[in-house]
């Protein structure tokens, strides 16, 4: 069975030492998290956790089953394949002069990303896209020497009408359950 990167999007209590019982999970089974972003959902009350992993489907469905046991954890969904939005923010610090800046900037600008910051030796770069679009822009804009990455890892969010209001109800009523 092939290995692949699976995106689960976990909704959990927003309480602390969840997001430790989750990585627990994750190191008792052998993975190793690729990437792990949580923010607010749209519940107050009821947190967002997107995890990357890679592992076999199997793998990784026996592991979804696991956290959806977990005291605090609401639901989860293995949201690979599916029709997903995925992103990630990442700000690169680039080194700059009068001679490169211009070329910098058309790269930049290629990538539909900004500049966010510009001194008189580099400028920080704010680009948004899958891994395969930051991937690409850092590569070019490593000719001209990266001072410094940030990347806040991914967020992932299934497309149309997925994650319906009665998701959402029951999701509520869950949370309210817990101790």
């Amino acid at each position: 069975m092939q290995q692949t990167k699976h995106a689960l999007v976990a909704m959990v209590t927003d309480k602390p030492g969840v997001l430790n019982r989750i990585a627990s999970l994750f190191r008792r089974r052998g993975f190793n998290i690729e990437s792990i972003a949580v923010g607010h959902s749209e519940t107050p009350g009821i947190s967002r956790v997107t995890i990357v992993v890679d592992g076999t489907t199997q793998q990784v469905e026996q592991v979804r089953k696991q956290l959806e046991k977990e005291v605090d954890v609401v639901k989860v969904t293995d949201v690979t394949g599916e029709g997903t939005i995925i992103r990630e923010l990442a700000l690169i610090k680039v080194k700059t002069n009068k001679d490169n800046r211009s070329e910098i900037m058309q790269v930049v600008d290629i990538f539909r990303a900004k500049i966010v910051d510009v001194s008189a030796d580099s400028v920080a770069v704010e680009v948004t896209g899958d891994d395969e679009k930051i991937d690409s822009l850092y590569k070019l804009l490593s000719a001209f020497g990266i001072k410094e990455i940030a990347r806040t890892g991914t967020i992932a969010m299934t497309r149309g009408n997925t994650g319906s209001a009665e998701d959402k109800k029951q999701a509520k009523k869950r949370a309210d359950k817990q101790p």
